[in-house]
């Protein structure tokens, strides 16, 4: 082989690689999309019991594959909206629904991967729906997986008879070939961090006449498995220690499963080769038979599992709260309102704590914290969503007038911790882009004034916090105390940023100095905007809790009678006038 063509197999087989993980990523994006909240709902779903989480998760494990699937997981566990406990049978549910989605690749549809692509281009391009171009995106995605396994197919058919000599040690007839072959296709699933592609590299090679027999492939499916673990091992870095776990689990699991899909070897060799004269059809069946071999016992014995996982892996780091918005309190209005001003309280929490990491990684460029910080603000996105989707089952009982109007305010409340998340969140970034500009050091002088100003800030996000309490009986005092020290802050905020402006004018700073320093105080300005907001929420006079009503269950809300359509030409005449706007 010279060395033009090596270099044309090497980029062709990397190109139809390329082409089958975007392929996967566009069509599970495209399906992400299409299915909108219902996949949230179909997660929070998964706490019921055992047997809806596994089938919950398996749903969702087609749809996104197993590895975006843990990280989901691990995302609900950090916002503590979901236990360890429950994460378990959702998790083996979407290594099983990853299986079923190869099941669908199996079919040898590569001839029409140009039709696929055209479909779902022209759904994409033409429609005005927002749901059929995600559906027409997801096409596209699903035939560039066949034209990239096609693509490496074509690449590795010439040379087969090389790639099998290659391959020889790393077939299933042996145990050296078993266990060499799976760690190997650890190694690859973890760099490329997608067990579908490598299973689809392995149906590329049937397709070429590499492998003859599926026991070629068994050790790589099974590598795969564990590889795919990478994913959520990463994206829990930061995370609380209950979610950092939920990711040990989806890997032991795994690694558990390997093992005795090793020896039991010879059975689901035999098994896949009874089940069906193709090859790749053999491959995607031994692959679903593993996964669901493996679940059957995990499922059965998922609270011992949770409670192994923790004893193996001990913290002395307390677990922050879990969350208060419990679904079964729904019929009782009263009380899902109290546990949605604790819930508020929660994230509020949440926030003061990233609020205060900002500070510290000024001087410490802890990237650790930062990390921390990055996870805080998606589980405040989540929890954010999740009041939302509260709220909205709560205006389906009959509620009071007051508790109507609360639920708005508490909405609205959850809006502005949300926004202040978001500006912790930039806070975070404008340390990390100020540490790489040389010219951006701060004097003691400079930073002092900074200091100030976030402990003026801090006292108003904890006075927030005291404020976020159920059992206080006035609200209304408490939201003028907030207000007080915002003023305090304001008079703080306005004159650091002249002592600022002083400074640059008479050129004993440099300008990005003052670019850096207006950047932080608007940032920090926003935050006490948004619980300046939150403040005079709760004075309003139907801002509080009716202790006699807590164990008063509500019916359901009466049928609304839907006003008749209106004439949107009414309103777009009124628009279009001269005189308007």
């Amino acid at each position: 082989m010279t060395a033009s063509t090596l270099m044309f197999l090497v980029f062709s087989i990397a190109g139809g690689l390329a082409l089958f993980i975007f392929g996967m990523n566009v069509m599970s994006d495209g399906l992400r999309l299409a299915a909108g909240s219902s996949l949230r709902a179909v997660l929070s779903k998964a706490t019921r019991n055992r047997f809806s989480g596994i089938v919950m998760g398996s749903i969702l494990g087609t749809l996104v594959q197993s590895s975006a699937t843990t990280v989901m997981l691990v995302g609900f566990i950090n916002a503590g909206l979901m236990t360890l406990a429950e994460s378990v049978p959702p998790m083996l549910g979407a290594n099983l629904g990853t299986t079923l989605s190869m099941q669908l690749v199996s079919f040898k549809l590569g001839d029409y991967c140009f039709l696929i692509i055209s479909a779902g281009f022209i759904l994409d391009m033409v429609s005005t729906n927002t749901k059929i171009k995600n559906i027409g995106r997801s096409l596209m995605g699903f035939g560039l997986i066949f034209l990239g396994m096609n693509t490496m197919s074509d690449a590795i058919k010439p040379h087969r008879e090389l790639f099998a000599k290659i391959l020889t040690s790393i077939q299933g007839n042996s145990l050296s070939g078993l266990i060499m072959g799976t760690l190997m296709a650890t190694a690859i699933t973890a760099i490329i961090q997608s067990s579908g592609a490598v299973v689809g590299m392995c149906f590329a090679l049937f397709s070429a006449g590499v492998f003859t027999s599926v026991e070629q492939a068994y050790p790589i499916i099974l590598g795969a498995r564990i590889g795919t673990c990478a994913t959520a091992l990463l994206g829990s870095i930061g995370a609380i220690t209950d979610a950092r776990r939920s990711a040990l689990s989806h890997l032991l699991y795994n690694i558990l499963t390997t093992a005795a899909a090793i020896a039991m070897a010879p059975l689901l060799i035999r098994f896949a080769e009874w089940s069906s004269h193709d090859l790749i059809h053999q491959a995607a069946n031994v692959n679903t038979a593993v996964a669901a071999i493996g679940a059957i016992p995990f499922l059965l014995f998922s609270p011992l599992y949770a409670r192994f996982i923790t004893l193996l892996t001990p913290s002395k780091i307390q677990q922050p709260q879990p969350s208060f918005l419990d679904k079964q309190l729904i019929d009782f209005p009263e009380k899902a309102l109290y546990a949605a001003i604790m819930e508020l309280q929660r994230v509020s929490r949440i926030c003061a704590r990233s609020l205060k990491l900002t500070l510290e990684v000024i001087f410490t460029k802890s990237r650790r914290d930062i990390k921390t910080i990055k996870v805080n603000e998606n589980v405040v996105d989540e929890i954010k969503r999740s009041m939302k989707d509260y709220v909205s089952a709560l205006t389906t009982r009959a509620l009071s007038r007051r508790q109507a109007i609360l639920i708005q305010n508490l909405n609205r409340c959850m809006a502005d911790i949300e926004r202040i998340g978001d500006h912790i969140d930039e806070l975070c970034d404008i340390t990390t882009r100020r540490h790489k500009n040389p010219n951006g050091r701060f004097s003691r002088d400079i930073l002092q004034l900074l200091v100030d100003l976030y402990e003026g800030a801090a006292k108003v996000l904890h006075l927030v916090i005291e404020s976020l309490d159920p059992e206080h009986s006035d609200f209304q005092a408490l939201a003028q105390s907030i207000l007080k020290a915002r003023d305090e802050y304001t008079e703080k905020s306005l004159n650091a940023k002249s002592a600022m402006m002083d400074k640059v004018a008479s050129h004993e700073v440099p300008a990005i100095i003052g670019v850096y320093f207006s950047e932080y105080t608007a940032a920090l300005d926003r935050i006490v905007k948004h619980a300046k907001m939150i403040a005079l929420t709760e004075k309003q006079p139907y801002f509080w809790i009716k202790r006699q009503k807590l164990q008063k269950m509500a019916d359901e809300a009466p049928d609304i009678q839907l006003p008749p359509r209106v004439d949107a030409h009414d309103f777009l005449d009124q628009l279009h006038s001269e005189n308007y706007l």
